[in-house]
C-alpha cells in the first residue's frame, strides 16, 4: 500500500538542495530548530525520503515568507519531531508544553504549514503581551487583552489578528468566524472557531493560493477540499485581503533579521 510518506508530492519551485540527499543535522542547523528527534520506528529509507521532503517544505516556506531559513526555528526555541510522539489519526501537530512541531511518518505532509503557524503563534505571545501563560497563544490572548508590548512588528501583527478574527469595523466577529461558528455547531463541539485553529487555517490558505511556490507537503487539502466548500476557509476577497497583511509582516520581519545577520558578520 502507498503511504503518505512514499507517495509523490507535487512541487513547483526552486532548487535548494542540487538533487543532493540531506539529512536531518542539515535541517537543525540551516532552518534554527532547537532539537530534532526522530521516532525508533523510522527506517533509513523513510528517514532519507521524509528529510528531502521536510527540508523543501521548510525552504518553500521561508522563501514565501521572506524570513532567513534560520528564522524558522523561531530563535532555536523549536523542536522537530519526525515519527516520534505523534496522536492517532493526526497528520502533525504541535506541543505547546514541549514547543516540539509534529509530524506522523506515514502522514504528516500537508499539515506543515498550519502546525508552524500554530507554533509561531505560540511563540510570538510574549512579544505581544507583558501577561501570558506559557501555554497561551498570541491569538486567543489578542480576543481578551489588547497588545502591549510596544513595537512596529507587533502592530503589523495586531492588524493580521484583527482581519482573521473581527468584522471590518472591529465591532463584531468576522464572517469567517461567524462561518467557524456555523461548522462547529454540526460538529458539536467548539473546534473550529477556535481564534488559534481561525489563524492558523487562515496563514496556510494564504500559503496554499500563493502563486510563487507550490509544495503539497507543506500544504495540502485547501483548495477545493470539503472543508473550503463549507466555508471553513477564508473566501477569495478575505484571502487577497489577509495575505497582503501577512506578507507585509513577515517580510518586514525578515529584513530586520537580514540586517541582523549582516551586522555579526
Amino acid at each position: 500500500m502507498t503511504t503518505r510518506l512514499t507517495r509523490q508530492f507535487r512541487r513547483i519551485g526552486p532548487d535548494y538542495r542540487f538533487g543532493d540527499q540531506v539529512c536531518f543535522d542539515e535541517i537543525k542547523t540551516t532552518f534554527g530548530f532547537k532539537t530534532i528527534i526522530i521516532g525508533n520506528w523510522v527506517t533509513k529509507q523513510e528517514r532519507h525520503t521524509a528529510a528531502n521532503l521536510i527540508y523543501d517544505a521548510l525552504a518553500d516556506l521561508a522563501q514565501v515568507l521572506s524570513l532567513p531559513p534560520h528564522a524558522i526555528g523561531l530563535r532555536q526555541t523549536l523542536n522537530l519531531a519526525f515519527g516520534s510522539g505523534g496522536q492517532k489519526g493526526v497528520q502533525a501537530h504541535y506541543e505547546p508544553g514541549r514547543r516540539t512541531l509534529a509530524l506522523a511518518k506515514n502522514a504528516g505532509g500537508g499539515a506543515l504549514a498550519h502546525e508552524w503557524w500554530h507554533a509561531f503563534d505560540h511563540y510570538i505571545c510574549k512579544h505581544l503581551f507583558k501577561s501570558c501563560t506559557p501555554s497561551d497563544f498570541a491569538s486567543s490572548v489578542w480576543l481578551r487583552d489588547t497588545p502591549n508590548v510596544a513595537h512596529p512588528l507587533n502592530q503589523k501583527l495586531d492588524t493580521i489578528y484583527k482581519a482573521v478574527l473581527l468584522s471590518e469595523d472591529t465591532n463584531h466577529p468576522s464572517t469567517f468566524f461567524r462561518r467557524a461558528t456555523n461548522l462547529d455547531k454540526q460538529l458539536g463541539k467548539m473546534y473550529y472557531s477556535l481564534p488559534e485553529e481561525l489563524t492558523a487555517r487562515a496563514f496556510e490558505c494564504i500559503v496554499a493560493y500563493q502563486s510563487e511556490i507550490e509544495n503539497e507537503f507543506l500544504v495540502s487539502d485547501v483548495k477545493k477540499s470539503k472543508l473550503e466548500m463549507a466555508g471553513g476557509f477564508l473566501l477569495s476577497d478575505e484571502r487577497d485581503t489577509l495575505a497582503v497583511k501577512v506578507f507585509d509582516y513577515f517580510k518586514t520581519l525578515g529584513d530586520i533579521l537580514h540586517l541582523q545577520d549582516t551586522h555579526q558578520v
